[in-house]
């Protein structure tokens, strides 16, 4: 089973909830941390990292001694990466997404694909549950090809949770993507609820079951619930505004470590997720 725990914006508490259902259920888990702009899953984790890969993503090279200059590869980029000018080939390659269809196109076999740098995934464990994140190079525009990456790490047997970005954009589109189940975590602002409807658009748009987690859910008013009643989403579990809880968070310290009582409760969120999907 693949989870991913995502939200319509940031600071809901959603690496919180993708980091104590993890540990929670303990063996046979992988916490995959696809927030590759800022990952933060490792602060509460606090895993032992054994390997570390730089990853790259393939960008067109055009040998100019072949080149006719026909622009048939102008024509087929849809993100205008790259361009003819005259009797000049220039490519963007900030803008390039990596599709390879100006190799594909060219009849003069002069375009071949050459590696940028996108980040770095690193990979440890702790207590039996492996960690994986990505982490964008600075100044990167490009974090989808990444997000895959790190994606390409989950393993058939075991149960994946996933720490998706925040938002509705491309990047939060290829963590929820083919999944089992989004947990989609809000709050009761109405900033919250804004951002939860794109989120849920987005969801249903990629025909996956989804649930939400409402935190902080003393605070604010009821319209998140109005909101869940009125389209039939199932709210699985409401964590409070809790003073010991902030605490927790504000020293990087697991919520199910600080207060054992929660890993019943991570573990109820978790069969209830199961019985929704079956």
């Amino acid at each position: 089973m693949v989870i991913s725990v995502a939200s319509g914006k940031g600071g809901t508490g959603k690496t919180t909830v993708a980091v104590n259902l993890a540990l929670s259920i303990g063996a046979n888990v992988q916490l995959l941390d696809c927030d590759v702009e800022e990952p933060n899953a490792h602060l509460f984790m606090k895993p032992v990292f054994a390997e570390t890969q730089t990853v790259f993503t393939p960008i067109p090279e055009v040998d100019e001694d072949k080149c006719t200059y026909c622009g048939k590869c102008g024509e087929i980029c849809r993100f205008k990466a790259i361009a003819v000018v005259n009797q000049t080939i220039l490519v963007f390659e900030a803008l390039c997404h990596s599709c390879g269809g100006c190799v594909e196109v060219c009849p003069a076999n002069a375009i071949t694909e050459k590696g940028r740098e996108l980040g770095v995934i690193q990979r440890g464990h702790r207590n039996g549950i492996e960690c994986v994140h990505g982490k964008l190079r600075v100044g990167e525009a490009m974090s989808p090809p990444l997000v895959k990456k790190v994606r390409a790490f989950a393993r058939p047997g075991k149960l994946t949770v996933i720490d998706a970005p925040p938002g509705t954009s491309c990047p939060v589109i290829a963590s929820m993507k083919d999944t089992d189940f989004v947990l989609l975590v809000t709050e009761p602002t109405p900033f919250g609820l804004y951002d939860l409807q794109l989120a849920v658009g987005a969801v249903e748009m990629l025909n996956i079951p989804c649930g939400l987690v409402i935190n902080r859910c003393d605070l604010g008013d009821n319209k998140v619930k109005e909101y869940a009643d009125a389209r039939k989403l199932p709210i699985l579990m409401e964590i409070p505004f809790d003073r010991q809880i902030a605490e927790a968070y504000a020293r990087g310290a697991a919520l199910v470590e600080v207060m054992p009582e929660w890993k019943h409760r991570f573990l109820e969120l978790h069969h209830a997720i199961e019985a929704i999907i079956k």
